[in-house]
């Protein structure tokens, strides 16, 4: 798809006129025509008059391999772009989020980033309260106010062994979730419906999974003794998993993380919890335990996998801080 460039013949005078009109001067889209079995390529043709409409006219760019939106973020942001859309799922969105970061902070902190979401687990979208339908979201972000929100900042371990670092917008979480995420990624379900994808994956994983013994630092004091746990979530937005309000009382603007303790659990026990997890009651759970913080550490002597809003890349030890008021962003709902 050749990127899409304002071309016109009008003088200098009226073209300071019309982007005078405009909010955003350079805005750019970028696409990943793989989110959702294709979905956000198939919906390319029917979005793009949209975004002219509400937004303007945009420079699109397309994704052509893994982690290639942060490279085409950083390359646009530092090239002006005073807007980037992802239009994907939580996966292209938190790449995108990479990009807007260099040596550790925003590389323009008055570019603004947005989320129109055609991709399979949509959890940013319930965080931030983003509309449902993509052309609704267009117009959110042509019409709401921009909102300062927060980041994470996550230290982790490659599956190499090698020390990694990631930029986190929604939710990670270690244990089930990182068996999930990649169960969901390849379940049948993904192409039809992103939660059934990920309560499947849910279902499966708990079959096979087996609690894992972790300690945990709360703001720089000493770890707690071991604790097994099927599930920990460092939630900067509340929900996870295509939809289970894993951290309900979570904000992207509070400047503080939620942070969920799911521990051993059985499997009778585990089928009468999903409700909770839906209806965002989690922590009535008798074998949950709640923390706030801005900073969290993990580590374990076994094998324990971490996913990054939904990507799993990696492994414990890790360390996650807020970073707050770290990104302006559009289109997302007041207190999302």
């Amino acid at each position: 798809m050749p990127a899409l460039r304002w071309q016109t013949r009008l003088d200098q005078r009226d073209l300071i006129i019309l982007m005078g009109d405009r909010r955003f001067r350079a805005p750019c889209v970028i696409l990943n025509p793989r989110a959702a079995s294709g979905k956000a390529r198939r919906k390319w043709p029917s979005l793009h008059p949209v975004f002219e409409r509400e937004i303007g006219p945009v420079d699109a760019l397309v994704t052509k391999a893994p982690n290639h939106a942060t490279e085409l973020a950083r390359t646009a942001i530092q090239r002006g772009a005073d807007l980037v859309v992802a239009i994907g799922g939580d996966g292209t969105l938190n790449e995108v989020v990479n990009g807007y970061f260099a040596d550790g902070k925003p590389i323009s902190p008055e570019a603004e980033l947005a989320h129109c979401p055609v991709g399979t687990g949509g959890d940013f979208k319930r965080s931030a309260q983003i509309p449902e339908l993509p052309s609704a979201a267009i117009g959110s972000i042509a019409n709401r106010p921009a909102r300062r929100v927060d980041a994470l900042k996550v230290r982790l371990t490659a599956p190499d062994g090698s020390p990694l670092q990631r930029y986190c917008i929604n939710v990670t979480s270690f244990g089930m979730g990182g068996e999930v995420s990649v169960a969901a990624k390849n379940s049948f379900l993904t192409p039809y419906s992103g939660q059934a994808a990920f309560l499947w994956a849910t279902a499966i994983t708990f079959l096979r999974y087996r609690a894992k013994a972790v300690r945990l630092a709360i703001d720089g004091r000493e770890p707690i003794e071991p604790v097994r746990v099927s599930q920990v979530a460092v939630g900067n937005g509340a929900y996870q998993g295509g939809g289970m309000c894993i951290c309900p009382l979570a904000n992207l603007e509070s400047g503080v993380l939620e942070v969920t303790v799911v521990k051993e659990c059985g499997m009778i026990e585990f089928l009468r919890s999903i409700p909770l997890l839906y209806a965002g009651h989690v922590h009535s759970h008798p074998k949950c335990d709640h923390f706030r913080a801005k900073r969290v550490a993990a580590f374990a002597d076994e094998t324990v996998r971490v996913e990054v809003d939904g990507e799993a890349i990696g492994k414990l030890p890790l360390e996650a801080e807020i970073l707050p008021s770290a990104i302006k962003m559009a289109g997302i709902a007041p207190g999302g």
